[in-house]
């Protein structure tokens, strides 16, 4: 409770901080419009302190988050974010009217304090209004609007009957963020529509905790494909991130976990291959647990046993959910991983993407290769821009992802990152 006592403190001084410039914005409008305003302003932190108690003493229960709940809590959240990227521009504004005011001691006049600049205030308020409205979009608007990405892939050495194999990839699902089903189910349904000849899930079914999947299990195991649905873990899928009671109610949860992809029909790759028939010849496919070179995720993954027993079979797809994972082994080392699937990254949910002009998101800056697809002579790698949604609710330029994949004998660069 002292916690929340002192974080109210921090948030009523940045409220009243901010209020200064939001009301020199709004005092020339009228009287009726600007008491409307400041009760809408001063309710925001009201709101944000019954909601920090409320969570404090769980009075929203144990269960997964509802719509509401989701909205309101990642609101607050945004609008508070938003009042810290106002606070250099009254931090500008202060300095200067600090300098008038010691210009002022050293001349006949008195020394004053002027005003607030309208046009920094101005400037403050819309520099954090503008990403605030774009993501409150995003929230509304993008959590669940799915895009398909069509991707050829340029196999060397293509047998001939392979040519136009389709490979459908999702990723990072992240069940227990979901607040509607309706919507997960029409992404089922267009991955069905799609006709895939081999369905691909690269990691993150859940958040941490198992049951997170239980009211999509049934959803999740109507889609299917002639050679399978095959998956991998990602790094959430393990309760890394979960205080558990003891170990052995993770080691429980796992265990629930793995056998969800059984029941699902989702055959799970764990460090292991499977060696796939496809009119005569023979493609390997290969799954490894998490295996990341970031330091604060794990590394389970282990490649030398997943490659154990198929090296012969010159044609291998990977499925690994940390891209980074495609530098560090196998990106110029396994040559004959032709193709590497990941995900992981979710585009951060937020960036901009024209094809052709401009790809561009902050994380970039942690991960190389962090959506779409990359090559290096004749190994690619594919990263998936997720299904889901974690932490924040909802997607600014970067939507959610359903990859289709054709392997094709063509020598093109097309769609290449």
């Amino acid at each position: 409770m002292i916690r929340i006592f002192f974080l109210a403190l921090v948030m009523f001084a940045l409220d009243l901080y901010v209020f200064q410039p939001f009301q020199t914005v709004i005092s020339p409008w009228n009287r009726q419009v600007r008491m409307v305003l400041q009760v809408i302003y001063w309710a925001v932190p009201v709101v944000a302190v019954l909601w920090l108690i409320a969570a404090h003493f769980g009075w929203f229960g144990n269960g997964h988050p509802g719509r509401f709940r989701s909205i309101v809590q990642s609101t607050l959240f945004l609008i508070y974010i938003c009042k810290i990227i106002v606070l250099p521009f009254i931090l500008i504004d202060d300095l200067r009217r600090g300098l008038s005011w010691l210009a002022g001691l050293f001349t006949a006049e008195p020394a004053y304090m002027p005003d607030r600049s309208r046009f920094l205030s101005t400037v403050g308020l819309a520099a954090g209004l503008l990403p605030l409205s774009s993501l409150l979009y995003g929230m509304w608007r993008n959590p669940y609007r799915y895009k398909v990405h069509r991707v050829e892939v340029p196999v060397r050495d293509l047998p001939k009957d392979l040519e136009g194999l389709r490979i459908v990839q999702i990723s990072d699902i992240h069940s227990g963020s979901f607040t509607l089903t309706e919507p997960v189910e029409q992404a089922m349904d267009m991955i069905r529509d799609l006709q895939p000849d081999l369905i691909l899930f690269t990691g993150d079914l859940v958040n941490s905790r198992a049951d997170e999947v239980a009211p999509f299990l049934s959803m999740f195991s109507r889609i299917n494909a002639p050679l399978g649905v095959y998956s991998v873990l990602g790094n959430h899928d393990y309760g890394d991130y979960h205080q558990w009671p003891s170990q052995e109610a993770k080691v429980a949860n796992f265990q629930q976990l793995v056998d969800t992809h059984a029941r699902l029909g989702w055959d799970l790759l764990r460090n292991e291959h499977r060696i796939l028939e496809i009119k005569g010849h023979q493609l390997a496919l290969l799954g490894v647990e998490n295996y990341s070179t970031h330091a604060r995720f794990p590394k389970y993954g282990d490649l030398g046993k997943a490659l154990d027993g198929c090296e012969h079979i010159p044609l291998k797809i990977l499925m690994s959910h940390d891209p980074s994972h495609w530098e560090a082994q196998v990106r110029g080392l396994e040559k004959s991983i032709f193709l590497t699937l990941s995900g992981h990254t979710h585009g951060m949910q937020f960036g901009v993407e024209i094809p052709g002009w401009m790809k561009w998101s902050p994380i970039q800056y942690v991960y190389k290769q962090w959506a779409g697809l990359y090559q290096t002579e004749d190994q690619f790698l594919y990263v998936n821009r997720g299904l889901g949604f974690l932490g924040y609710p909802g997607r600014v330029g970067i939507l959610p992802e359903i990859t289709l994949l054709e392997l094709t004998s063509k020598n093109t660069e097309a769609g290449i990152s």
